[in-house]
């Protein structure tokens, strides 16, 4: 028997209940890992008492500060297959792309390829790097159940030698699948391009995740799955013009080279940077990160069975959604028609939940459809599943047919 299906909770090396690792809201369901993260009750102790001794000899701290997020950076440079001479912290993966983005000079004609599975702050930020040079941007559109090769042969088509930056995910944030970066930047460098990846969602999902330097750049959360605090992420690139990158405040390590300017921020809370070791050492302590992606991989597969039986009889399509390259901890869950029509749609929809029903989950749309974007992590327990069919599934079929005018 399945003992995934039959657990009602896993045990952590620690804890009989791994949700007694996190200090979530017990009467809250949590089904969406994905968007910000949870941190452990370890982890956040940690980085108050980082707080502390800030608060207690500001002096003490601040005038160090650098030194220590150099230590921290070499601690985790290794945990995404990065040398930490390549990497810097950045508060988060936008900052990370603006950071980029700021380096770049254009010509006018110029382009700027994206996808449309792309995030929309990170394609917003291209856009405006293109208006500062009268560049464009063009959006590759991609089957949602593409194979790779046919993903491969999609931006064969659309390269040409106007193409200056291609930028491309990761693991996809609206569609929660994987893209063949490998492929793709393999054919951009091909036509003199360079190649920025967005693996915001990658830390933890893919080991080694920024490894093989098959990008220009990429950057990538470690608040998110490593369930390091808010405002932690790396940027890693061994670009021969690396020291054109820049944070994005000014401040005294600015006479150094990348990635050390990046290290010294001024009076910046970078307790989240400090911390975010201990995160990923939690985890491996606890429960193995192999392991954890096993564990998170058939927790979703048994999520999106649970509640794609309570959604079948009510959508006409079918509710499990071929994503081709799915990652270990998210599925997508086709919604009835009249939901998630567009972002609006499906962000209002993942609050209305909440206050109706005590249930986080996340919603997307992709091509005029919306989905659950389910995403789990170890505190997910197979009951959260079973809450979702119960409570927020009469929901969703009552805003269906009210959408509908049924």
């Amino acid at each position: 028997m399945d003992p995934i299906r039959t657990a009602p909770s896993f045990s952590l090396a620690s804890f009989e209940r791994a949700r007694d690792a996190w200090p979530l809201d017990p009467t809250i369901v949590h089904l969406n890992h994905g968007s910000f993260g949870a941190v452990p009750t370890e982890v956040g102790r940690f980085q108050n008492e980082l707080r502390v001794q800030a608060d207690r000899s500001p002096v003490g701290w601040f005038p160090r500060l650098a030194e220590h997020v150099a230590e921290a950076r070499e601690r985790i440079a290794s945990f995404v297959g990065a040398r930490p001479e390549d990497t810097a912290f950045v508060p988060n993966a936008s900052a990370a792309a603006t950071v980029v983005y700021n380096s770049l000079r254009l010509e006018p004609g110029d382009e700027i390829l994206v996808t449309d599975h792309g995030y929309g702050a990170i394609t917003m930020g291209a856009r405006r790097l293109a208006a500062r040079f009268g560049a464009r941007v063009r959006t590759v559109a991609i089957p949602l159940a593409a194979a790779p090769e046919a993903i491969e042969e999609i931006f064969r088509a659309e390269l040409s030698d106007r193409v200056r930056l291609v930028v491309v995910d990761q693991i996809t944030s609206p569609t929660a699948r994987m893209l063949p970066i490998d492929r793709i930047a393999s054919l951009a460098h091909e036509h003199g391009a360079r190649v920025l990846v967005d693996g915001a969602h990658a830390p933890g999902l893919v080991e080694d995740a920024a490894a093989g330097g098959v990008a220009d750049w990429w950057f990538g959360n470690l608040h998110k799955w490593p369930s390091a605090p808010r405002g932690s992420a790396l940027l890693v690139t061994q670009a021969p013009d690396r020291d054109d990158l820049w944070p994005l405040i000014d401040s005294w390590g600015a006479d150094e080279r990348y990635p050390g300017r990046f290290d010294s921020q001024g009076t910046l809370d970078a307790t989240a940077y400090l911390a975010s070791p201990a995160a990923v050492d939690f985890v491996e302590r606890e429960y193995g990160w192999a392991r954890t992606r096993e564990t998170m991989s058939h927790l979703a597969d048994l999520g999106a069975e649970t509640i794609g039986a309570a959604l079948q009889p009510h959508v006409d399509a079918d509710v499990a959604t071929d994503v081709a390259q799915p990652v270990p901890s998210m599925r997508l869950v086709r919604l009835p028609d009249g939901l998630g029509r567009a972002r609006e749609d499906a962000d209002e929809l993942r609050m209305r939940l909440l206050d109706l029903t005590g249930i986080e989950a996340a919603f997307t749309s992709f091509a005029g459809i919306g989905y659950l974007r389910l995403s789990v992590h170890l505190y997910t327990e197979p009951g959260d599943f079973e809450a979702f069919a119960e409570r927020a599934v009469p929901q969703i079929l009552a805003l269906a047919r009210e959408r509908r005018g049924a």
